[in-house]
């Protein structure tokens, strides 16, 4: 089954007691049973939901896994992660991470003894000598937020085999469409729902998907202890969403491919960072493990000043200015005082994150007009 019919099929069946073809909202907290322990599947809401366990199916599916579990956001999910591993535990990271990822691993799971370290994964060849013997997780966001640096997944994926180490892939910015970590080589896979497989920017929503029977039940675990799970509304608005990501990432990643290079025409810009530039770190690695290059763009500029950068925050109109990305509308971000702002100063500057870098999530918006509102956003400056 191909990638757009899976989003509409895969793991999705009509209602047996209704012939409804959308999965209903089971909006209950709990199960009628027969008598105790005797029952159709489902015990407490919970637990689980006749709606999530539809979504878990798809979504595993999408990233050719066995497996798929839902939590409430995309940082729920990696808590119960960083749930799995013991005090004195290092985790090897991306150091060019999502900053709610890094205020997690620092400032929630440092106080329990999980060490986290922030190293450049771009060099697969020099990485393998930065595992220890107390390494237990690698950590990989590919592409980077905000810096799009790419990292190659097959690459570190095998440097771990053999060495009871669990490669991790936050595959948010990539989406299964353009990207399939399993494929490649990663134990797990986690996202940020409410992006880009949603799409709709109405949804807080996470995901796990995994081949490891022990870890899948693990976190099927953690989800029912710990308890952070998605409500059946959000499951059905998810599910929704997915229909269209094909769609929706095409178009965007054309958008996007188009805007870097109308970008890095302007004089006040000194650099665009979009991984489908052959210039662009890692392109060829990109080009292997990735079918399009994804619909971020992030860019800086020639006299790197913050109140240059904030006359074009709040100079455009179809680019709207908010935190996250991924929805069906065209975004505009600063990192520095807004996703990452739990990152410290200097060790943003060392991946190059200035505190005049944008960041745009690319929407699905006509082009043009997206070009023409970023054009007219930097002609105000001159």
């Amino acid at each position: 089954m191909k990638f757009g019919t899976k989003v509409i099929h895969a793991g999705i069946e009509p209602d047996p007691s209704s012939g409804a073809i959308m999965t209903p909202i089971f909006q209950t907290s709990t199960y009628v049973q027969d008598e105790p322990g005797v029952h159709k599947g489902y015990e407490y809401g919970r637990t689980q939901n006749p709606t999530r366990t539809t979504l878990e199916n798809n979504l595993a599916a999408l990233e050719n896994a066995q497996f798929g579990i839902s939590f409430a956001s995309g940082l729920a999910a990696m808590d119960a992660i960083l749930k799995c591993f013991q005090p004195g535990d290092e985790i090897l990271c991306t150091n060019d991470i999502y900053g709610g990822s890094y205020r997690q691993l620092v400032q929630v799971f440092g106080q329990y003894g999980l060490k986290g370290r922030f190293v450049d994964m771009s060099d697969s060849q020099s990485f393998g000598a930065l595992i220890s013997p107390e390494t237990k997780m690698i950590w990989i966001e590919t592409p980077t937020n905000p810096m799009l640096n790419i990292v190659d997944i097959e690459a570190i994926s095998a440097l771990a085999r053999g060495k009871d180490i669990v490669v991790c892939v936050d595959n948010t910015f990539s989406s299964p469409f353009l990207q399939n970590p399993l494929d490649l080589g990663a134990h797990l896979v986690t996202h940020s729902v409410t992006k880009y497989i949603n799409g709709h920017s109405d949804v807080i929503h996470g995901c796990v998907m995994t081949n490891d029977q022990e870890f899948a039940d693990r976190l099927k675990f953690l989800q029912n202890a710990s308890g952070a799970v998605p409500g059946p509304m959000d499951c059905f608005l998810v599910l929704r969403g997915i229909k269209t990501l094909h769609l929706r990432m095409e178009r965007s990643c054309r958008s996007a491919e188009k805007i870097a290079e109308f970008l890095i025409t302007r004089k006040e810009v000194s650099k665009v960072y979009y991984p489908g530039f052959k210039d662009h770190p890692n392109h060829e690695v990109a080009a292997r493990q990735m079918s399009m290059f994804g619909a971020m763009v992030s860019f800086d500029f020639v006299n790197n000043d913050y109140k240059t950068a904030k006359e074009v925050l709040r100079s455009t109109t179809l680019f709207s200015l908010a935190e996250s990305l991924g929805g069906v509308e065209s975004l505009i971000g600063h990192p520095a005082s807004m996703t990452h702002a739990s990152i410290p100063k200097e060790e943003r500057l060392k991946v190059g994150l200035t505190d005049s870098l944008i960041r745009l999530s690319v929407g699905v918006e006509d082009v043009d007009d997206l070009i023409e509102d970023l054009s007219s956003a930097l002609d105000r400056l001159t």
